[in-house]
């Protein structure tokens, strides 16, 4: 894909965002900026307003003050947190992926390739696993050949090793398609490896930066516990996106 925008603004900016709600801040004072073909991630805990300032992003919520800029004429794929579907409501990935839009067979088809989801195509949705209904909300949010892909809670339901793949499958579609990605997560222990700057909410922001100098922040250490960074030694970031697993660093055997 061949991404028809500036190459040097930022493709998102979100500056001194409020939103308030029923007299209480829901977000207070949260700047932002995303360049393109760059991983930002959210983190937080439960009630952090992670996926409402995802909202308010995407233009789904107003902000009460506070400016929100997306670059003229992006294309956004959007990745939910979650699809309830009617258990009775008979509907297979095939034709749910082709309810919007009406993309062509071939290319729904190459949307779950590159998902590694081919194999669901004629599969009710109410029959996939964790793993794979996520792989079919992501080759939906695709679909749309985005400029911005915007993914909440994207291993929702997922074991661990399910999303270490999903993790890497992100950070390849990010090479792929030369795309800015604006992802949730409820902390950092695996997506660490596959994102370039965290960003740790509470409402407001409590730190921001790379992964290593976020897990490092006293801000972080408040909100999560020593324990978390304890667990994020289990994978370390690589710039050329190459990841290490913790025996491969005990052992010393480095690959960079």
């Amino acid at each position: 894909m061949e991404p028809c925008l500036s190459q040097s603004a930022n493709i998102l900016e979100l500056e001194h965002v409020d939103l308030v709600r029923s007299q209480r801040f829901l977000l207070e004072q949260v700047s932002l900026q995303l360049q393109p073909g760059e991983i930002l991630t959210i983190i937080g805990p439960n009630g952090a307003g992670k996926t409402t300032l995802i909202r308010v992003a995407l233009g789904l919520l107003p902000a009460t003050s506070g400016r929100v800029y997306r670059q003229a004429g992006i294309t956004v794929g959007y990745m939910p947190q979650r699809l309830h579907i009617d258990p009775t409501f008979p509907l297979t990935v095939k034709r749910f992926l082709t309810m919007t839009g009406k993309p062509q067979q071939s290319r729904v088809l190459q949307s779950l390739e590159e998902v590694g989801a081919a194999h669901v195509l004629n599969s009710p949705l109410q029959t996939l696993s964790g793993g794979e209904m996520q792989r079919v909300l992501l080759a939906h949010a695709l679909l749309r050949e985005p400029h911005l892909l915007v993914l909440d809670e994207p291993v929702q339901g997922v074991d661990v090793h399910g999303q270490m793949e999903l993790y890497k499958l992100i950070a390849g579609i990010r090479d792929q398609h030369r795309c800015a990605i604006l992802m949730v997560s409820h902390d950092l222990h695996l997506v660490m490896a596959a994102t370039d700057r965290v960003l740790c909410l509470n409402r407001h922001i409590c730190c921001s930066g790379s992964p290593e100098a976020v897990t490092s922040d006293p801000a972080y250490l408040e909100l999560f516990g020593p324990q978390a960074v304890g667990n994020l030694a289990i994978y370390t970031h690589d710039r050329d996106h190459r990841h290490n697993s913790c025996a491969d660093c005990k052992e010393g055997n480095h690959d960079h």
